[in-house]
């Protein structure tokens, strides 16, 4: 039995070495057989934002969810790693590389989507496929972007002590998540109170945020893996006028628009993002 015929249930961590001289622990969630997808999720985000699509996706590719360093059910990363997008992309290539997996496919969204193209520019993956990924972001458009992020995580802090109570109301559900989601009604109590949660208490959120802020992604004329960017038509935190940026960036990359999707589109129109996610590690590389 290969190891991506064996379904995994639960969520397990893995220590690997990390490009820094340390090791650092990571929690994921493994399902299904066939090829293997790893999934990444945005800045302040967790694993759990891929379960809406899990039950299409894993039917036809061994899926591995992962909590990046520093956020959610993964660990501070050693003393001294730098934040950003350069040091996180090191720590999931090893994570990859100790799950015994080569060039998997791969896909994130938000910050996610931009180490899937990290990982594509550095020639570790199959296939990459980004969801409204961060990196695109020009002028006024870095502003807007950490202030909204910002204040996101204050609040989400802030409202801690009340987080079931504001989970509970669909009309504080809405408020709360309306930014990041078309469709907030679509997130039930307990996935609005731990993704909450898991942003208030991200301890590597403000040093990443910084990081982002300050860089770009870059290189990607040089891609000569499959690359999807997919964006959420209606994507209030990183604007959809972001895609043509990356089109520039990334020539070869196959365009997307997600129809009625806001920037965490799993939530918005699962069966949508599962056929986009499905066809894009479909492709073999050029």
């Amino acid at each position: 039995m290969r190891p991506s015929d064996i379904v995994q249930s639960g969520t397990d961590t893995l220590q690997v070495l990390s490009g820094y001289g340390s090791r650092v622990n990571l929690n994921y969630h493994r399902t299904g057989s066939g090829e293997p997808l790893v999934l990444i999720h945005g800045i302040g985000s967790r694993w759990q934002m891929w379960e809406p699509v899990l039950p299409r996706l894993q039917a036809h590719r061994d899926v591995i969810a992962i909590d990046l360093p520093g956020f959610a059910g993964s660990p501070m990363p050693a003393a001294g790693t730098p934040a950003g997008v350069d040091s996180l992309a090191s720590l999931v290539t090893g994570f990859i590389r100790g799950l015994g997996i080569e060039r998997p496919h791969v896909a994130g969204n938000s910050l996610g989507g931009w180490l899937a193209l990290e990982l594509a520019r550095r020639g570790t993956v199959r296939s990459a496929t980004a969801l409204s990924p961060a990196g695109f972001q020009r002028g006024g458009q870095r502003v807007y972007g950490r202030v909204i992020l910002w204040t996101a995580v204050r609040l989400a802090r802030l409202s801690m002590p009340y987080v079931d109570r504001i989970a509970q109301s669909p009309l504080l559900r809405k408020l709360s998540f309306n930014l990041f989601l078309m469709h907030p009604e679509n997130l039930t109590p307990e996935d609005a109170a731990e993704s909450s949660l898991a942003l208030a208490r991200a301890p590597w959120f403000d040093e990443t945020l910084k990081a982002l802020i300050a860089d770009s992604f870059i290189g990607g004329q040089g891609i000569d893996v499959p690359v999807t960017v997919a964006w959420g038509e209606k994507d209030r935190l990183l604007l959809p006028s972001q895609a043509y940026t990356a089109a520039g960036e990334i020539p070869r990359a196959r365009m997307v628009l997600l129809r009625g999707c806001g920037h965490v589109p799993t939530y918005d129109d699962p069966d949508q993002v599962a056929s986009v996610l499905l066809s894009a590690s479909s492709e073999s590389a050029r």
